[in-house]
């Protein structure tokens, strides 16, 4: 029987800036979760349950940050320059994808 594949959750992610971590931080972004919340230890059905909730989210703004409320607006801009710069501290490098 195979292991179910967990997720280390954002604070334990590689970078944060996966695509697994990115949900974690609209999931933030969209008061889906608290920022207590990183999804340590959470199985993949449970990310992709999570994953579709994010996307339903954005769908109502057209994907797109610039469609989002000034205050959500402000809100992504904070958070992402928050997760960029502490990825970048990590060792991520946003000219290279996720599997680089």
């Amino acid at each position: 029987m195979q292991d179910k594949m967990i997720y280390s959750g954002f604070n334990e992610d590689s970078h944060g800036m996966t695509m697994l971590g990115r949900v974690v931080l609209d999931a933030w972004l969209f008061d889906l979760l608290p920022r207590s919340e990183d999804c340590k230890g959470w199985d993949l059905n449970r990310m992709q349950q999570l994953m579709d909730k994010v996307s339903q989210a954005w769908d109502k703004h057209g994907s797109l940050p610039s469609r989002l409320p000034q205050d959500i607006q402000q809100r992504h801009a904070e958070l992402y320059a928050w997760a960029s710069e502490r990825g970048r501290g990590l060792g991520w490098n946003p000219e290279l994808g996720d599997d680089d």
